[in-house]
């Protein structure tokens, strides 16, 4: 029996595009430091401008609007750090309001963030979705008042692929008198952004999202909106992102941004097509399936599927068994017993939760993996039935 590989993770990470390995090995030999003013200095700075260049162009920005950090969960903090700001000394926020919005579904490192802040004397609404992972824009409208600093709704969802209505939120943030941060980690590289159009104050990215490397991030902060550095220290990211610069992962997120911006237009046209063989080959193929997250305003290569009478983590692992990686939920939130803060967010029953998978397909995929996926999960489902005891098929 062959036993093929078919990786079905690709939001929790993505490898790395061979145009970017080319990259990397090729700039290896660059190993001065971007702050430094002699020759050696001045070829890693002028590596790094040109990334910074490739990701603001990407993105509609400006290149001295992006700042380059260690990850996407580095970047939500700093931007939440701003409302955090208490120092009288600094113009990040002169009103020092202390109050924030956001969503049920957002990321881990924004609800953490949220619930420190929260013990520190601050306060937090989280707005609720419905069946879909959609917020409502006129609880997000009633939701804001006088003292909202900011508010934080990711563009679109790492577990269920749902994209948000950004340009309403921000409208309604704004009429507010609010800053608006969207975590773009998901989004990013998959969908078409433009942060003047959407009007949006702050978005956070991830590189390894889009097939760069892991470590690097960057954070789009607009020139008018006021800024307190997360990490304090020398003078690197025009003072506001300390620590020497991580020249190499820099080169390498540059270099898969400018493949994506060639790529993603008929990446997301196939991708849509093998989403919708998937979909249909296990709607067609196995009883009592569930689907998650917006049938239409959804990532095109994110399929999230509930499986009644079966857990979701023996179905990772026994798919495991069969060569085909998939997840249960965010890889931040791996480890944990729970079930999807996402999926009870939606209302969908925690036994449905928790026989939930998330398959996500990346640039590599075919359609002879989806039709090797549709040979396997149907009789793994079907095993793992036979052993519950509390499954009755309807």
């Amino acid at each position: 029996m062959v036993i093929r590989d078919v990786y079905l993770d690709h939001n929790a990470t993505t490898p790395l595009h061979p145009a970017v390995v080319r990259t990397l090995t090729e700039s290896m030999a660059c190993f001065g430091n971007p702050s430094s003013m002699h020759a050696f200095g001045r070829e890693a700075h002028a590596l790094v401008e040109q990334a910074r260049e490739t990701v603001a162009s990407f993105i509609g920005a400006l290149p001295e609007e992006i700042i380059f950090v260690g990850s996407g969960s580095e970047g939500n903090n700093t931007v939440l750090s701003t409302l955090g700001c208490q120092s009288q000394h600094c113009s990040c926020d002169r009103d020092h309001k202390s109050h924030m919005v956001t969503s049920a579904i957002e990321h881990p490192c924004i609800l953490e963030t949220s619930k420190c802040l929260q013990n520190r004397g601050f306060r937090a609404t989280r707005l609720g979705v419905d069946r879909y992972g959609k917020i409502d824009l006129d609880e997000l409208r009633a939701s804001i008042t006088e003292d909202t600093g900011v508010v934080s709704v990711m563009m679109a969802n790492n577990e269920i692929g749902t994209v948000q209505d950004i340009a309403g939120i921000s409208r309604i943030v704004h009429e507010k008198g609010s800053l608006f941060h969207t975590d773009a980690v998901q989004a990013f590289g998959k969908i078409p952004i433009n942060v003047n159009d959407l009007g949006i104050d702050f978005l956070t990215v991830s590189a390894h999202k889009v097939y760069g490397p892991k470590g690097v991030g960057a954070l789009y902060a607009r020139r008018s909106v006021p800024f307190c550095p997360f990490i304090h220290g020398g003078h690197q990211e025009r003072g506001r992102r300390a620590g020497t610069e991580n020249t190499l992962g820099i080169v390498g997120f540059g270099k898969a941004v400018e493949m994506r911006a060639l790529e993603m237009a008929d990446e997301h046209a196939r991708l849509t097509r093998l989403k919708l063989a998937l979909r249909q080959g296990i709607e067609e193929r196995i009883p009592d399936v569930f689907f998650n997250g917006h049938p239409t305003d959804s990532l095109a290569g994110t399929l999230n599927v509930s499986f009644a009478g079966a857990e979701g983590e023996s179905i990772l692992l026994y798919l495991d068994l069969e060569g085909i990686a998939v997840s249960t939920g965010s890889a931040c939130a791996s480890g944990s017993l729970d079930p999807s803060h996402v999926l009870l967010a939606t209302g969908i029953p925690v036994e449905h939760a928790h026989g939930s998978i998330r398959m996500s397909l990346g640039r590599g995929n075919t359609l002879e993996d989806v039709e090797y996926v549709l040979e396997k999960l149907p009789p793994i489902i079907a095993k793992i039935r036979e052993m519950s005891t509390v499954y009755k098929r309807r």
